[in-house]
């Protein structure tokens, strides 16, 4: 009888222990995809992409970096804002810098149950990034357009700087033993306010389409070989959901939608009681065209600091 105490004893440790380990298990934090919690974070990443003409096969290049803050207000709400600066070096003609729109979001994380997690997100962007307008400086707006896909066409949104675009999303990650595997759809609902009018006669105007409808997705799975030490690779997919008048004009149908994938170690190092580096290297490239037909290699520098 006190044997059998003691090893149900013995066993409810190790249930209450398990699951403990269960809630606090590590997550493998995504590289473009949202996290799905709730964090003070101040998070700066940039995206290195080298291309090539298809015509010419002159080589060029586009940075794109991002600054983000968030900070929790309740333990499952994070409003945040998120910068972006692109600097694009064309195969041919001038190089140019732009900022970009900034956006505004809120993150709301919800527990479901030891294991998974699911995150709620809605941000909308100021429609006030350079090279927009009825006559826009072309280097800044061919810049703003590079950064489409350096980013791998995930941060549309930002770089639409015509556009105010409304983009609500929802991820859902399960989370144990070391693995993570998060997947996340986004929808963005872009509204025209600048751009509408032609800058000379006889010439299209910058931004044709009054309202347009695009979408995210992707799936992301990481390991923890080590505490310290993460593995995590990302597939991604952009398609509009509408048809803007760029993508039916294009007899290729190639602008339709775009596939990506990532992958890249990151470090987990805490710095302080609650004060976390995570930085992160990845590889990045298009699995389809258009950026598969200009070669597209893409290095991202990933540094979240939580605290």
């Amino acid at each position: 009888m006190g044997f059998t105490k003691v090893g149900l004893a013995l066993g409810a440790a190790l249930l209450l222990r398990a699951a403990e380990a269960g809630a606090q298990a590590p997550y493998s934090l995504p590289w473009q995809l949202r996290p799905v919690a709730a964090g003070n974070v101040v998070r700066s990443d940039t995206a290195v992409a080298l291309m090539e003409d298809p015509a010419t096969g002159d080589g060029g290049s586009t940075v794109a970096s991002m600054l983000l803050a968030s900070y929790k207000v309740t333990p499952a709400l994070a409003p945040l804002v998120r910068l972006g600066l692109v600097r694009q070096s064309p195969p041919a003609g001038a190089s140019s810098t732009a900022l970009v729109n900034p956006a505004l979001g809120a993150l709301y994380g919800l527990k479901l149950s030891d294991t998974l997690k699911l995150g709620l997100f809605v941000g909308v962007t100021i429609p006030v990034g350079q090279g927009g307008g009825n006559s826009p400086d072309a280097a800044r707006l061919a810049a703003a357009k590079a950064g489409i896909l350096a980013r791998s066409a995930m941060d549309n949104a930002m770089f639409a700087v015509n556009d105010l675009t409304i983009f609500p999303g929802a991820g859902l990650a399960y989370v144990a033993g070391g693995l993570t595997v998060q997947g996340e759809v986004t929808v963005l609902q872009l509204f025209r306010v600048r751009g509408d009018e032609a800058p000379a006669a006889g010439m299209p105007p910058p931004n044709p389409d009054s309202k347009k409808t695009n979408s995210t997705m992707g799936l992301h799975v990481g390991y923890f070989v080590i505490p310290q030490i993460s593995l995590g690779g990302e597939l991604r997919y952009q398609r509009w959901l509408s048809t803007p008048k760029a993508v039916d004009a294009d007899p290729t149908d190639t602008l339709r939608d775009n596939l990506t994938f990532a992958v890249g170690p990151r470090g987990h190092f805490q710095l302080g009681e609650k004060v976390w580096l995570r930085p992160g290297v990845a590889y990045a490239q298009g699995l389809d065209d258009p950026m598969s037909a200009a070669s597209y290699r893409i290095v991202q520098v990933d540094v979240p600091v939580a605290f």
